[in-house]
């Protein structure tokens, strides 16, 4: 069966694998607790929150900073076209803000600090 036409227009490009593995831990910092997660990506910080996603681990990287996101995204590879806008909830106030996530799973998915024989970055 062949694919329709407005499939195809909707696909994102392939990624090439990171161009750049050192940079996958770079910058991001972990949190245990969610809340703590989200105030530090309102404030501008990259927050890396991990989750199953139909059985795969995979992470979001989170910020409110589009343009710290979208360096980040260049040094390791991903396209710009993949960066996600999705509004969040600032726990603090309630208030509704603009952000944006990278999606990363596979190659791109960051391994644990400890995992990759450093200390975790995690408050």
């Amino acid at each position: 069966m062949s694919e329709s036409r407005a499939s195809r227009a909707f696909r994102l490009p392939p990624i090439p694998p990171p161009r750049d593995a050192a940079a996958l831990l770079a910058e991001w910092l972990e949190f245990d607790k969610r809340r703590d997660g989200m105030i530090f990506a309102m404030d501008g910080g990259l927050w890396l929150h991990r989750h199953i996603w139909l059985g795969r681990p995979m992470a979001h990287l989170v910020s409110t900073d589009r343009e710290r996101l979208l360096a980040w995204g260049e040094r390791v590879g991903i396209p710009a076209e993949r960066l996600q806008y999705h509004p969040l909830k600032d726990p603090r106030s309630g208030e509704r803000r603009d952000a944006w996530h990278w999606d990363l799973g596979g190659p791109y998915l960051p391994p644990r600090r400890d995992d990759a024989g450093t200390a975790p970055r995690t408050r």
